[in-house]
């Protein structure tokens, strides 16, 4: 029996995953007495799928997570063993770092930063119910009988709600293999008559990779000059590794055709939607029939782990299926299986239902992040973890929330996403669902976000002099550069074509002209050598969008705006004359918090939008008036 006193938390997390992990640390570090809430201490930061962070969207939430001073970044950067800049071809505003990661070293990393955290205490233990106190969620109460008391209670559940692992016919309750589901907990939060739905997931075979023969295959070496996560990092921690690459061929795709049957997907065995942008190996051999090869990754799991992650044929196939097309593959013959590959069905709550912090709107108190609300990727539940751990705490605190903004980050699309249009498929970030892209770059996070990690009182002190260093010294290069003036005459004499217009150009104007870098600035200055090359590239970017993200700040400020028009919960769209009754069901049903967000809403037009604002600023007269 575990015993802990009454009312010691300001903020209990259920789960101690990826959002689990950064919601705790978030909490903590604002000062709230913070308990983590797992089954095995051991499973902290265990990376259920893919051993890898990151990517195009999602190594924008990760720097974004770094920058507000949370833990994931940290975490991938010591635990990384390949680094790859995707998207280096392309400009800096739609490149993605991701990183391979050692599943151990990322495990045994997340867990001793958190047993290390201040205000943080981490109990073993099921969270079997919720305790609710005068209508607000006020504690959780654990398998043993134990109860136990906060202000503000995350859940961050993952894959375990109601969760069941399909292979092939055969099904079984888990919340992944290995572990039990969680379905006191699903019983509970279907009591709150919350709004509901089933969502799907899976993963490949594990293979052993002592078994594989790596010499016939392609390698993928990782970046030379390595792109981490973290502002604090500067370099690898551990051995860097290549991965290997091989394909599907014909052989593989007709072994899967002759058993879609088998398959639990298509033989009628699941209910709930999959990722669409991560199909399974039958969604791929069925929706892109003519494609006759599909490539696989191969990435180690570890330095001293014989396990490979086949990454790109996820399956719910039978075993002895599996095993046939996986050795249908070059270079893999031979293989031996460690794990089938299975698919998972969980329940996830409509992410509509939650409010920007992501606090539930009819359940005070409780907060969600992760998959429970809909999405995929471990990215995705940190970034939400984060924000529910932030915004628990200030609760507890009697302080005001945080909300992020599609203008100022991508963890503010995420969630004004989530809860404006809700789900159909898990959510996955990509960086076109950013409006303002050129200026929410992977390599400015800390310059827009780590000044509110400050405010907030979130981030460490070494954080904050290490962001007042870097500033200190952009500031001062930027300054230099716009004090270096040119004529075109000058320019073209260095061997940088211009027009001959006669007007002077500084050198941080230069920046923007297509092709030029900060070295072609050093036919004009060598002294500009004496800038340190992380504070050249960074000027060289910021100079790159310097002109594009001024118009994009005049829409951007347009729609601040937008978001700052509060739209109170007991407004009643039904009443509104004008709105069709459609509109009126999705808007009841999305209940925005602003008018921005119900600018979002599917099927609104300008004259419905100008509607609701007249009756919101009618309201403000009658109030003042009174």
């Amino acid at each position: 029996m575990f015993h802990v006193k009454q009312s010691d938390f300001d903020v209990l997390v259920i789960g101690g995953g990826h959002a689990g992990s950064d919601a705790a640390h978030a909490a903590a570090r604002m000062g709230a007495r913070t308990a983590l809430i797992t089954l095995r201490k051991e499973t902290i930061g265990v990376m259920s799928c893919n051993p890898a962070i990151g990517g195009l969207g999602k190594g924008h939430l990760v720097r974004e997570i770094d920058a507000m001073d949370g833990v994931m970044a940290k975490v991938a950067d010591r635990a990384g063993i390949q680094f790859r800049l995707l998207n280096r071809r392309k400009g800096p505003a739609v490149q993605g770092p991701r990183a391979q990661a050692d599943r151990k070293i990322y495990r045994e990393t997340m867990f001793g930063i958190l047993s290390n955290t201040p205000n943080l205490s981490i109990i073993a233990g099921e969270a079997a119910d919720l305790i609710e106190v005068e209508g607000r969620i006020s504690g959780v109460r654990l398998a043993d009988g134990s109860e136990l008391k906060a202000h503000a209670v995350v859940l961050t559940t993952g894959t375990f709600l109601n969760g069941l692992i399909h292979i092939g016919d055969v099904s079984k309750p888990g919340g992944r293999m290995g572990d039990h589901p969680s379905v006191k907990l699903a019983e509970r939060l279907h009591s709150y008559a919350l709004p509901l739905g089933r969502l799907k997931t899976g993963t490949p075979a594990r293979l052993d990779g002592r078994t594989i023969d790596w010499d016939s295959l392609e390698s993928q070496p990782g970046d030379d000059d390595p792109t981490l996560f973290s502002f604090a990092s500067k370099g690898p921690f551990v051995r860097q590794i290549s991965c290997g690459i091989t394909h599907t061929n014909e052989e593989t795709h007709d072994i899967i055709r002759e058993n879609l049957d088998r398959s639990a997907m298509y033989g009628g065995h699941i209910d709930g939607v999959g990722p669409r942008y991560c199909p399974s190996i039958e969604d791929k051999i069925v929706r892109f029939a003519d494609k006759t090869s599909h490539q696989v990754f191969l990435e180690p799991e570890g330095l001293d782990d014989p396990t490979v992650y086949p990454n790109g044929i996820s399956t719910s196939l039978p075993v002895d299926v599996q095993e046939a097309y996986i050795r249908s593959m070059k270079g893999l013959e031979n293989v031996s299986i460690f794990q089938a590959g299975y698919a998972i069905e969980y329940d996830y709550v409509d992410p509509r239902a939650l409010r920007l912090t992501l606090e539930l709107k009819d359940h005070p108190g409780l907060f969600l992040a992760g998959q429970i609300n809909g999405t995929t990727g471990y990215e995705e539940a940190a970034a939400q973890g984060m924000v529910a751990g932030l915004n628990a705490a200030r609760s507890a605190q009697g302080k005001e929330p945080v909300v992020f903004s599609r203008t100022n980050s991508y963890i503010g699309v995420m969630i004004d996403d989530l809860t404006t249009r809700g789900v159909t498929e898990p959510y996955r970030m990509f960086t076109s669902r950013a409006e303002f892209r050129l200026s929410l770059r992977a390599d400015n996070a800390d310059q827009r976000l780590t000044p509110l990690a400050i405010e907030l009182g979130c981030a460490s002190e070494e954080r904050e002099n290490l962001f007042a260093s870097k500033m200190e010294k952009l500031e001062s290069g930027k300054a230099r550069l716009e004090g270096m003036t040119y004529t075109p005459r000058e320019i073209n004499n260095a061997g940088i074509k211009v027009n001959q217009d006669g007007a002077r150009r500084s050198a941080y104007d230069l920046l923007a002209f297509p092709d030029f870098t900060f070295e072609t600035l050093l036919n004009l200055d060598p002294t500009l050598e004496e800038i340190e090359p992380d504070i050249r590239r960074q000027l060289e970017r910021d100079g790159l969008y310097a002109k594009y993200i001024a118009r994009q700040e005049k829409d951007a400020e347009a729609l601040r705006r937008d978001e700052g028009q509060a739209i109170p919960d007991d407004f009643d769209f039904s009443s509104l004359d004008g709105l069709s009754n459609e509109l009126k069901l999705k808007l009841d049903l999305a209940k925005p918090e602003t008018l921005g967000q119900a600018g979002r809403v599917e099927g609104m037009t300008p004259a419905a939008l100008t509607l609701i604002l007249a009756k919101l600023r009618r309201a403000k007269r009658i109030a003042v008036g009174s």
